[in-house]
């Protein structure tokens, strides 16, 4: 089956590549100028990162893995030095290349390490988890947490490319691909609704890799987001839009300590958003309803407990989008029209929370 490409423009313009069979196309995005290349992978995904190891071998290239943990564990502040000493142990140089192998949390981090070396130096993606592939991969930006926040700590560095191997999803666990699915659904929120179509024509599908709307889905996703980005680098302003649901999400994960699925807490955040422009007279009440049914639908979640909102407020207010001391919401006008919330009073916020409280 062709591959499809979904170009990111930008002053380092680069193309997403989507399709069974894609990392044959890793060796020709280092390009002839890389010797060493450093493999940052998933530590759980051998399988995956053998091939990518052994490709790279075949075609010239000096090949180092370097596993990192798991899931959000990776996006630390010690891993992202443990990489850098590493690099340096290697003989890492600017004519030389970083390859990131694994979910969303491990492209983020082989990206900023990339970013960060010797004040930057070429790096490839090779999400293996739909969050991945429809999010996180895809912009340039990367990034680590630290106590205070998640994703304080970064920079943009465009990738030479992304690499969508679609089998890869087959290996995923159903919670955490349904949890990618969230980002998709925001995607259909914000700028395409035949995303939502889909999912609502089968959503037992959507929730599977094995569903016959996978491939569309992840290619609707990603065009939204190469569009976005390719018209906003640097998030000052259009790509703003990418957060619909962000901010309570942020405030969610940082409560449970990076513990709880980003996809649930995008998912619910979502909802929150929704009922925000519902108070706030910009969204009709049907629009927020579907909000619930699409995302009940494939399983993810739409409330959060009541008793957690002093902490979630508190966890709000150090957000990457707020401007001083002006919290700043995305919220939608309507379907695939989104807008933004400046300075909402306390008690919206609270009406809102108690909206999806359970």
């Amino acid at each position: 089956m062709t591959a499809t490409r979904i170009a990111v423009h930008g002053d380092s313009p680069y193309e997403v590549v989507i399709g069974p069979g894609v990392l044959d196309e890793l060796p020709g995005l280092l390009g002839a100028r890389v010797r060493t290349v450093a493999v940052v992978h998933n530590a759980g995904l051998p399988e995956i990162a053998g091939p990518v190891c052994k490709a790279l071998e075949q075609a010239g290239y000096t090949v180092h893995a370097l596993p990192v943990p798991d899931g959000e564990a990776a996006k630390e502040v010690g891993v992202l030095a443990g990489l850098w000493s590493d690099f340096a142990r290697l003989g890492i140089t600017r004519s030389d290349a970083v390859v990131g192998v694994g979910g969303g949390a491990t492209t983020d981090l082989a990206g900023f390490a990339a970013a960060s070396w010797l004040r930057g130096v070429k790096a490839v993606l090779v999400p293996t988890t739909l969050l991945g592939m429809v999010d996180a991969a895809v912009g340039g930006k990367t990034g680590i947490n630290i106590p205070e926040g998640k994703n304080l700590v970064g920079a943009f560095h465009p990738p030479a490319g992304v690499l969508c191997e679609l089998t890869t999803l087959t290996t995923m666990p159903r919670e955490d691909y349904v949890s990618g699915l969230a980002e998709v659904i925001k995607a259909g929120f914000i700028a395409d609704p035949k995303i939502l179509e889909l999912v609502e024509d089968d959503p037992q599908g959507a929730a599977s890799p094995a569903g016959r709307h996978t491939r569309e889905l992840v290619e609707r996703a990603v065009r939204v987001k190469a569009e976005v980005v390719s018209a906003d680098l640097r998030e000052s302003g259009l790509r703003e839009i990418l957060n619909y649901g962000h901010t309570l999400a942020h405030a969610i994960e940082k409560a449970e300590e990076y513990r709880f699925r980003h996809g649930h807490a995008v998912a619910i955040g979502m909802v929150y958003a929704a009922e925000l422009g519902r108070l706030t007279g910009r969204l009709p009440a049907e629009v927020v309803d579907r909000h619930r049914a699409v995302l009940t639908s494939v399983g993810l979640p739409t409330g959060y407990p009541a008793a957690a909102w002093p902490v979630l407020r508190e966890g709000m207010r150090v957000d990457k989008k707020a401007r001083g001391a002006t919290l700043r919401f995305v919220v939608l006008d309507g379907l695939a029209d989104p807008g933004r919330l400046e300075g909402p009073a306390d008690d919206l916020l609270a009406a809102a929370y108690q909206a999806i409280a359970r």
